[in-house]
């Protein structure tokens, strides 16, 4: 007497035959297919991908009774560890499944490989941010035309779309929602705005945020305007600056960004106005190579005297001359900075930065003391001349030398 053999789950029977199918090709390799045919298989294999994907999710939100059995936290928290997933990606997979739960024209459009799962991502967030009030009615008709864009958006797009969804469907409404909803994502970001800072140890830190976009947005426009001014076509382009890349020029624009910011518009901060001191001994402050140290935020940080001595040319701070025992011989000086009549009148004279061949406007321009203020200096038209980020801080560099040439430009040597 012979027994019938078991019947396979179909769901199991389906999967197994995917891989026994793929198993089949796995050595087989693409590069003997024509175009056409390798355009096919990335499409097809896209949306057998996105098949796969649904069929795992709807089993993933329905796997509650795992988690039971195995006393995790929930379905996510074991598959992350029977199958060794990034957990925060799991959780991630866990809400989709669930929300797709929800949306049937989205799940049955992955079942049938026309959605990613990105675009149900996409598509998904898009309609649980619409207000509850609107209705289910509306949030089915929304639904249903997202899912028909998805075949011709990509996931930005889409995003995109899902957002301006009451445009199309809503019109009458569209206006005041958006209103509503802006304000709120604006308060939310808001509240979780966040600022780090860590000290990396090399003379470098880390800055690590999220604050709001309309923020940030903000001092993007300030940093881009200042690593690309506008200039009249016969100025050309500074070579120096065509050579670094943009995301070190945003660097640059925003340590610039910083010396510029003037202490008496700053809240009092501790009882006095808001200032960081730079503390140099008499000895270390004429030596080319020697240390400073600057007292800002939450203790005194090291830093090299050729850099305390740029500082003391533009940035609003407060040099402290020690003596040999640590004794302020000076703590800054009334004048030490250039008044903005000063400022203007030494502009409109130089036009742009003195350093040979620089075309940048005198505008977006240090003004250097060169008789130095360490030294005694004073601060006066004669003795001032406008540099940009680059020169200032190559005039200030012991590696170089300079002369002053009969056109009021700089022209620098580097020391052999």
């Amino acid at each position: 007497m012979s027994l019938a053999p078991l019947v396979q789950q179909p769901l199991l029977a389906a999967v197994e035959t995917c891989r026994e199918a793929l198993a089949e090709v796995a050595d087989a390799q693409p590069l003997y297919l024509s175009t056409p045919e390798k355009e096919q298989l990335l499409l097809q294999a896209t949306a057998l991908v996105a098949q796969v994907e649904e069929l795992r999710l709807r089993t993933l939100a329905d796997a509650g009774d795992i988690a039971v059995v195995h006393g995790a936290r929930d379905a996510a928290a074991w598959l992350a560890h029977a199958a060794h997933l990034d957990p925060a990606p799991a959780r991630a997979d866990l809400h989709l499944a669930h929300g797709l739960e929800a949306r049937p024209r989205v799940a049955q459009a992955m079942r049938a490989g026309q959605v990613t799962s990105t675009q149900a991502r996409v598509i998904t967030q898009a309609i649980d941010d619409l207000p509850d009030r609107l209705g289910p009615e509306l949030c089915a008709n929304a639904e249903a035309r997202l899912v028909e864009y998805a075949a011709e958006f990509a996931p930005i797009e889409l995003r995109r779309l899902g957002r301006r969804i009451l445009d199309v469907l809503a019109p009458e409404i569209a206006e005041a929602e958006e209103a509503k909803r802006l304000e709120a994502e604006e308060a939310a970001a808001r509240e979780k705005a966040s600022l780090k800072f860590r000290d990396l140890g090399d003379g470098s830190s880390r800055i690590t945020g999220i604050l709001p976009t309309t923020c940030v947005e903000r001092l993007k426009t300030y940093l881009d305007a200042h690593t690309n001014p506008r200039r009249p076509p016969e100025m050309g382009e500074n070579p120096d600056l065509a050579r670094i890349p943009f995301n070190r020029r945003r660097a640059r624009a925003f340590m610039d960004l910083l010396e510029l910011i003037d202490p008496e518009r700053l809240p009092v901060h501790g009882g006095d106005a808001t200032a960081v001191v730079v503390t140099i001994s008499i000895d270390q402050l004429r030596t080319d190579l020697a240390t400073a140290g600057i007292l800002a935020g939450e203790g005194e940080q090291s830093i090299s005297a050729t850099e305390a001595r740029r500082l003391a040319c533009q940035a609003r701070i407060l040099p402290a001359v020690l003596d040999r025992h640590g004794r302020v011989l000076d703590l800054g000086r009334s004048a030490r900075l250039f008044q903005p009549a000063q400022r203007a009148a030494i502009r409109l004279r130089d036009h742009t930065c003195r350093g040979e061949g620089c075309t940048i406007p005198a505008r977006w321009c240090h003004l250097h003391h060169e008789d130095p203020w360490s030294n005694g200096g004073s601060t006066d038209l004669d003795h001032a001349v406008t540099l940009c980020a680059h020169h200032h801080q190559r005039i200030h560099d012991h590696h170089y030398t300079h002369d002053r040439l009969p056109n009021g430009d700089i022209r620098f040597h580097r020391r052999t």
